[in-house]
C-alpha cells in the first residue's frame, strides 16, 4: 500500500479525537442535567504526533462543519455501549459558532447518562472525544533545516460525518486515539521519504555541476 493511498484511507475511515471537558458548563434544571462545552475548536492546533525531528499537528478550519452529516449524532461513554443523548430526539445540540462547535447534552433522561453527569460534576471524567470521517484537509510542511526538525500542520477543511460525542475514561484516550497517531505515523514517513527524494536530487545536481566544472 502506497503512503498516499494509508492517507486517503485514513481519511475516509472513522477518527477520534480527545476534549478536555473541564471547561463544560454543568447544572441541573428542573430534573434536566445539562452538560454544555465545546466538542472542537476552530483554528486552535493541536499536536497528533511528535517525535526527534518531526511533528504532525492538527487544526479544525472554521468552515468544516458547513455541510457536514449531522442527522442523527449520539452521546456515549467509550464511544460504545448505551445512548445517554441524540440529536434526533433533541437531548443532543450541536451548533458551529465563532469558536468551534457548541455541543448541550441533556444526560437526565437516562440512568447511565444522569451516572456520566455524576462523574463530570465530580471530576471523575474529565475528557470527551468525538468521532467523525474527513471530507477534505491540506497541509503544510515547515522545515527548519538549522534544527533539523520539520513540522506538518493538517487542516481539516471538510468534515463529511460527525458520529458521536462520547465522555471518555483516562484508559480509553489511547485506544481512541489509534486513528490519530496513524495518521501521524503515516504523513511522518511519506515527509521523510519526500525529504530523502529531495536530498538526492541535490546530490546529484551537485555531482552533476562538479563533473561539468571538470570537463
Amino acid at each position: 500500500m502506497s503512503l498516499k493511498t494509508l492517507e486517503t484511507k485514513l481519511n475516509e475511515g472513522r477518527q477520534y479525537r480527545d476534549i478536555d471537558v473541564s471547561r463544560f458548563e454543568r447544572r441541573e434544571d428542573n430534573g434536566e442535567k445539562i452538560v454544555e462545552g465545546y466538542a472542537t475548536t476552530f483554528n486552535q492546533p493541536y499536536v497528533l504526533w511528535d517525535e526527534p525531528g518531526y511533528t504532525v499537528m492538527e487544526q479544525v478550519d472554521a468552515r468544516a462543519f458547513d455541510d457536514t452529516d449531522m442527522t442523527d449524532v449520539i452521546m456515549q461513554y467509550n464511544h460504545e455501549g448505551r445512548v445517554f443523548a441524540r440529536t434526533s430526539n433533541g437531548t443532543l445540540e450541536l451548533t458551529p459558532d465563532d469558536v468551534g462547535l457548541r455541543t448541550k447534552g441533556n444526560l437526565g433522561g437516562t440512568v447511565l447518562g444522569s451516572q456520566v453527569f455524576e462523574e463530570i460534576q465530580g471530576g471523575y471524567t474529565t475528557k470527551m472525544s468525538f468521532g467523525f470521517r474527513v471530507g477534505e484537509d491540506k497541509r503544510e510542511v515547515i522545515e527548519d533545516r538549522e534544527n533539523n526538525h520539520v513540522t506538518v500542520l493538517r487542516t481539516i477543511t471538510k468534515i463529511a460525518k460527525l458520529y458521536d460525542v462520547s465522555a471518555v475514561s483516562l484508559p480509553a484516550n489511547d485506544a481512541t486515539s489509534i486513528s490519530a497517531r496513524s495518521f501521524g505515523e503515516g504523513v511522518v514517513e511519506e515527509i521523510k521519504q519526500e525529504l530523502l527524494a529531495r536530498e538526492k536530487r541535490e546530490r546529484q545536481k551537485k555531482r552533476i555541476k562538479i563533473l561539468t566544472e571538470v570537463l
